[in-house]
């Protein structure tokens, strides 16, 4: 299994009480811990400009120029964010940002994307906020002029969103035709959502990595409904790595967890989040999937792998102030998962595979 490590930008209230001078240094810091660390094969950020789960005017910074600098201060880890909002940029402009951060990262970019849902952000931005079918009509547009500038350095589309005439592309991503793990398509594309009708139609068609839903039995419905899709149109279901992104509350015993969960709703509160939605969002941490000991959360992975869920994105809400979970976590979880010639044979011995 492969891990990815979002690293606070805000969006969550994740740098709460952190002075913004001090902002980068923090970011760039953590970019630069988890570069050094083999076990993280990536670093992401969300693509937002308000935070959640209520805006305020604390700060959330933005995720392409997040990229752009993380590609700077660092070497081996790749650079995703989870996931880019299709209608928030043009597209052939987005495909030629995209395009210079892999060349300034030698060629280290994940590009996710998705249709967008945070309808505050939407209508303050002055982007409106089409109907669902409309955005994914613009996701699927979009992700075409993308993959058409990427491999051929130039894209035409007369859409009924998007009009493109002949946007050129050079130089073309450092990724592709001579590297595994993109279809010979460009940057890896990360198509995320879970839409069973279309989000996951258009991710047979696209993607190299789907994102959705973590939970067990939500990931093996949607993984399900994905193969369908590919079967439908002649792909095969193998190519597509599946992911999910997972909240990490861990600790060494029940008690530290809890401590965990009451500091994540004292800082939201301290935001000035109100409390019934502070409420609701420190219950949804406390009932994920990744929420509990070593021994529980490297069980759980375990049966998410057995699903299909082999790239695990990870989010460590106190991570700005508190290194000990991420340390807990690299310690005595990803061993467990990364190093499958060890492990990977005794797991499915026990399951009596």
């Amino acid at each position: 299994m492969k891990f990815g490590l979002f690293i606070p930008q805000g969006w969550r209230h994740d740098l709460v009480g952190i002075d913004p001078d001090q902002h980068w240094g923090v970011m760039a810091g953590l970019a630069r811990r988890a570069d050094g660390i083999e076990d993280w094969t990536s670093i992401w950020v969300y693509d937002h400009f308000h935070p959640v789960p209520q805006p305020t005017e604390e700060a959330v910074h933005e995720a392409w120029t997040l990229m752009a600098a993380f590609a700077g201060v660092t070497g081996r880890v790749r650079l995703g964010q989870m996931c880019t909002c299709m209608a928030y940029r043009n597209p052939a402009y987005l495909a030629k940002v995209a395009a210079t951060v892999d060349v300034v990262s030698e060629g280290r970019l994940e590009m996710g994307i998705g249709a967008g849902w945070y309808e505050h952000e939407w209508r303050a931005y002055g982007y409106g906020f089409p109907r669902a079918g409309e955005r994914l009509a613009m996701l699927r547009e979009g992700v075409d002029v993308m993959r058409q500038m990427w491999t051929t350095g130039r894209a035409t589309l007369d859409g009924e969103h998007y009009q493109v005439d002949g946007a050129m592309c050079f130089p073309r991503p450092l990724q592709g035709t001579s590297q595994p793990g993109s279809r010979n398509n460009g940057i890896p594309m990360w198509v995320a959502g879970g839409g069973e009708r279309k989000t996951l139609r258009i991710a047979a068609e696209y993607a190299d990595y789907t994102n959705f839903d973590g939970t067990p039995e939500g990931f093996s419905a949607k993984s399900a409904i994905l193969e369908q899709h590919c079967r439908d149109i002649g792909r095969e279901f193998g190519e597509i790595v599946r992911s999910a992104n997972y909240n990490v509350v861990i600790g060494r015993d029940e008690r530290e967890v809890a401590d965990r969960l009451a500091a994540i709703r004292d800082r939201l509160l301290g935001a000035g989040v109100p409390e019934a939605k502070v409420d609701d969002t420190v219950e949804t941490y406390r009932t994920g999937p990744l929420v509990g000991t070593p021994e529980q959360v490297v069980e759980r992975l375990h049966d998410l792998e057995a699903r299909g869920m082999t790239y695990a994105i990870t989010y460590f809400a106190e991570q700005a102030y508190d290194l000990t979970g991420v340390e807990l976590f690299e310690r005595e979880v990803l061993p467990e998962l990364t190093d499958r010639e060890q492990h990977g044979h005794l797991w499915h011995l026990l399951r009596g595979e």
